[in-house]
């Protein structure tokens, strides 16, 4: 069964959340919280994605993003990801996922 497609219209907020895999802290130091915005505040202006607020907690994240286009969230969250899980792997010498799937999103009203 296909997944179901993502309602994301322009111009419109998301409340975006991405969690850990099996509930792993997913953050450990304080510079895991720096490198992350960095890499989020950067592909926010590249994918035309405002961000009004985040979250950051120990295992997962939390993200009110107003897109410009339909594939503004997706882009912000595959290069963020991307980017956090090699720096990850790499500092901590891991290997595999460190997100729980998908990220979720909801429109905002």
């Amino acid at each position: 069964m296909p997944r179901r497609s993502r309602i994301i219209v322009p111009d419109i907020p998301l409340h975006i959340i991405q969690r850990g895999n099996n509930r792993q802290a997913c953050f450990v130091a304080d510079d895991d919280y720096l490198f992350y915005l960095e890499w989020l505040h950067e592909y926010a202006q590249s994918s035309e994605g405002s961000i009004h607020c985040f979250v950051l907690m120990t295992n997962h994240v939390h993200l009110l993003l107003t897109p410009s286009h339909p594939s503004s969230a997706g882009d912000l969250m595959k290069k963020v990801g991307q980017c956090y899980v090699q720096y990850v792997n790499r500092t901590y010498k891991r290997s595999g996922t460190l997100w729980e799937g998908r990220y979720r999103s909801s429109i905002v009203q």
